[in-house]
């Protein structure tokens, strides 16, 4: 990890905003902070960042509409959910989001810049090749990851494109990287929610049910449950990337 990485904070407690901002600027993070969701989606809007944090209870707009907001201009960058709340269904809805982390207050600020550490360096690793692959033929369907269009192509030549969401589009393409091979289920949950836990397991398993009734007009297509270990898209007609 390099230092001088550029961290977007929004926190409507702007004391605790400023004790937080000054701490990381001194380890070596440039920070920019805005007090509301609002001033939070126009700063990420201007500017270029590495990693977010984001408050969840906030005036404006709250840190899920915020996430949310900001995963459909960028699906991969990295977002920790700061928060007062310890209900488990918050901690899924952040993960559902796409969290990479989700501490609640009061925390230790030094575990904090460990987990911000942690998350910089998977996002900044060294890229898989097959990553700079971006389109995808799956028997009768063609799936352009940039533009998240997967099109099915019947016997007559006739075309239905379905748009996915960034989380189905970049599980749909692991599976493409992996095609007829076992896809790790720990590799994928960390590469596409941050983390391998429970929460982020169950999200999973329902992005895969969307991915199956995607592809379900192929009859030589079928996403393989590999108890144990992952899954595996299996292409019988025999076409490959």
């Amino acid at each position: 990890m390099t230092s001088n990485n550029r961290i977007l904070l929004v926190e409507d407690d702007q004391n605790f905003g400023d004790v937080l901002r000054s701490y990381l600027e001194m380890h070596e993070f440039d920070v920019t902070l805005a007090t509301d969701g609002e001033a939070g989606l126009e700063s990420f809007r201007k500017g270029e960042f590495d990693l977010c944090i984001f408050d969840v209870m906030m005036p404006k707009k709250d840190g899920f509409t915020l996430a949310k907001e900001v995963r459909e201009r960028n699906g991969e960058m990295p977002i920790i959910f700061l928060t007062a709340k310890t209900m488990k269904e918050d901690v899924l809805q952040g993960f559902k989001i796409g969290a990479d982390d989700y501490i609640t207050k009061p925390f230790n600020s030094e575990e904090l810049l460990y987990r911000i550490q942690a998350i910089l360096k998977r996002s900044q690793a060294k890229a898989d090749p097959r990553e700079e692959i971006k389109e995808f033929n799956i028997g009768k369907y063609h799936f352009n990851f940039p533009l998240r269009i997967l099109t099915y192509t019947d016997e007559n030549g006739e075309q239905d494109k379905d748009k996915l969401s960034p989380k189905e589009a970049q599980l749909l393409r692991m599976f493409c990287m992996y095609m007829n091979d076992i896809l790790p289920r720990s590799e994928a949950l960390t590469k596409i929610w941050g983390e391998d836990n429970y929460f982020t397991a169950r999200s999973m398993d329902v992005f895969v049910t969307k991915l199956r009734k995607y592809l379900k007009r192929d009859s030589n297509i079928e996403i393989v449950n590999i108890h144990g270990n992952g899954f595996q898209l299996l292409v019988r007609s025999g076409e490959e990337v």
